[in-house]
């Protein structure tokens, strides 16, 4: 749409320009909508929540309340109103291209670019046709705030806004930030400024005074601020500083699974790292060192609240009288919930055997793997599948990592521990509860009790597969009886990295001679392209973000037998092979799948499934 055009509520106003009149009759899902009178419903809820109404809003309600696909939703509008749509990948766009984005972008005001960030709108290209129109691209063209915020800018001609995919807009929005870090511009300009003695030796004691000069360097400060904008800007799940020995230490970056050194931190005390995060913490005292301590800290990065849980240990080092501090700051960004479970990826039986489980109105959904298999994101991606307003959603979790739209999340504290909120739970008329982790007898009990009493109940445990869940839950002094009435499903879960799709190539004779370890025919070797890692300038060590494997333990009227026959113990033998007889995956043959689909290799596989 070039100029001012701008949309009015869909309901109200005809298609102009060179929209797609008829898109409404060719779309089976605006036909929907209209038929069943959505928009207005969802509008009606807007002016009576807010006293006023915006087209995105609407469009906004309608995806969360009715759980649409956004894309075809709002690339479906976009037509009607003349929007033009652009596909892209932003990891694809040459370098040129960035650098017009980058360039543009820049002449802004940083006012300006903070808002073009939150609204999801960048300057992408020169028209085809007429290069004294520039167009821009955003996820949400609808909003009538942008076209205000585009035209700040006296070196822009004319422009047109296009319609692009969420996902894409939110990789361009990183590409073209990616090296426009300024809190680590300043870093660098304000340590080449001082001059501080790299040689000097560390005090076993800690000399406040002198610690107090160190942290008031600015290069420290735009250090750390730099460090938490770029670990969102990088994805990275988890920050880990880790003091060394004498004036170093070091920040490692968790992506996709795997700690990468980020940068090394030379001439400065650990102790002054360590209190310029703790001076940036909510509930830690940067005074005390001798002491685990939790915290947190919030940020605004590139127009979206970003939340940080922070985890300080004191640990030994060689110089054993010094106070040194590790430190691991998760990054909670709620852009990466998942609210459709089809973005799980899960393989088709898996996600079959799910969603029969979660729609079932009682009973207990179990996920099993290790820390950071991914549990917590299919967990929340399921309750955002089966809650709506007619349902009291209750969780207890410690901590809260996301926040779950229309859940009530129990904030545990000293007066409240786990057990406590546990039992306040039976009392406060729940429909859907999840557990955060059933870590003892108490909270397994209770767990299962909510299940047996007409509750759909999702937790965790730590297992290395699904039928030793049960084993597990048996071990914590609950009933057979009561563990076979309770179980819907177990699932247990593995992320693997995915390969990079740029450098990936077919394997060598050395990668496929591990194949018979995870099950891989000589058929499925010569009929299917086996691919391994390489590595190149786009991802680390050949791989490119993750995927699930998963173990999908459906409990039926078979497996209730089994665990009911159970008498000095449960027999996971044989919970194993009647649910293999029913076509239930292991992870090894989960695995086996995502490598004959391409998307990952032998090793990664073996490495993520060997302890099974």
């Amino acid at each position: 749409m070039v100029g001012n055009q701008q949309p009015g509520v869909l309901e109200q106003k005809k298609p102009t320009g060179r929209g797609n009149v008829n898109a409404t009759q060719q779309s089976p899902l605006l036909r929907r909508i209209i038929k069943d009178d959505m928009f207005r419903q969802v509008k009606q809820e807007l002016l009576k929540e807010n006293g006023s109404v915006s087209q995105h809003e609407v469009l906004d309600r309608l995806v969360t309340k009715y759980k649409l696909d956004r894309h075809k939703l709002y690339s479906t509008i976009a037509q009607v109103y003349a929007f033009r749509i652009i596909n892209f990948n932003a990891n694809e766009l040459s370098q040129e291209q960035i650098s017009f984005i980058r360039n543009l972008y820049l002449k802004y005001s940083d006012d300006v670019r903070k808002q073009l960030i939150q609204f999801k709108v960048l300057p992408f290209k020169v028209h085809d046709s007429n290069k004294n129109i520039v167009v821009f691209v955003s996820s949400n063209p609808f909003m009538r705030e942008i076209e205000n915020y585009i035209r700040k800018n006296d070196h822009l001609v004319q422009y047109e806004i296009a319609y692009a995919r969420e996902e894409d807009v939110n990789d361009l929005i990183h590409k073209v930030l990616h090296s426009n870090n300024e809190y680590l511009q300043k870093a660098e300009e304000s340590a080449e400024q001082v001059d501080i003695d790299a040689e000097a030796p560390a005090n076993d004691s800690v000399d406040e005074s002198s610690l107090d000069a160190e942290i008031n360097r600015s290069m420290l400060t735009n250090l750390i601020e730099g460090m938490l904008v770029e670990a969102v800007r990088k994805k990275a799940s988890d920050i880990h500083i880790v003091p060394q020995s004498g004036t170093m230490s070091k920040i490692y970056f968790r992506i996709d699974g795997k700690l990468q050194l980020w940068h090394t931190v030379e001439a400065t005390k650990p102790e002054a790292l360590s209190a310029v995060v703790k001076d940036r913490s909510m509930n830690i005292d940067r005074f005390d060192r001798s002491s685990a301590q939790d915290g947190f800290i919030q940020r605004t990065i590139d127009g979206v609240y970003i939340r940080y849980r922070v985890s300080v240990i004191p640990i030994v080092s060689q110089e054993f009288a010094r106070k040194l501090e590790s430190i691991v700051i998760r990054v909670l960004d709620d852009r990466k919930v998942i609210v459709d479970l089809k973005k799980l990826g899960l393989q088709k039986q898996a996600e079959d055997d799910f969603r029969k489980a979660i729609s079932l109105p009682h009973g207990m959904v179990i996920l099993t793997g290790p820390t950071g298999s991914g549990k917590s994101t299919t967990l929340v991606a399921a309750i955002q599948t089966v809650k709506d307003e007619t349902k009291n959603v209750v969780t207890v979790e410690q901590p809260v990592e996301y926040l779950i739209s229309g859940a009530r999340q129990i904030r545990l504290g000293d007066k409240l521990d786990f057990e406590g909120a546990l039992r306040a739970i039976l009392r406060h008329d729940p429909d859907i509860v999840m557990v955060g982790e059933m870590r003892d007898a108490r909270s397994a009990a209770i767990g299962v009790s909510l299940a047996n009493t007409g509750h759909l109940t999702f937790s965790t445990l730590h297992t290395n597969d699904a039928p030793s869940a049960v084993s597990r839950l048996y071990m914590l002094g609950v009933e057979p009886f009561l563990i076979a009435n309770a179980l819907n499903l177990i699932m247990a879960q593995r992320l693997v990295r995915k390969l990079c799709p740029h450098c990936k190539k077919p394997a060598s004779a050395a990668e496929l001679e591990l194949a018979p370890h995870i099950g891989l025919t000589p058929e499925e070797i010569k009929s299917t392209t086996i691919y391994e890692a390489v590595g190149c300038s786009q991802c680390f060590e050949g791989y490119q973000g993750r995927v699930a494997i998963v173990e999908a333990l459906l409990v039926d009227r078979d497996i209730r037998k089994i665990i009911l026959s159970s008498n000095s113990g449960i027999d996971e033998a044989a919970i194993r092979k009647a649910s293999e007889d029913k076509g239930m995956l292991t992870l090894t043959s989960s695995g086996r799948h995502r490598i004959l689909e391409g998307l990952t290799s032998i090793t990664e596989i073996i490495a993520a499934t060997q302890e099974i």
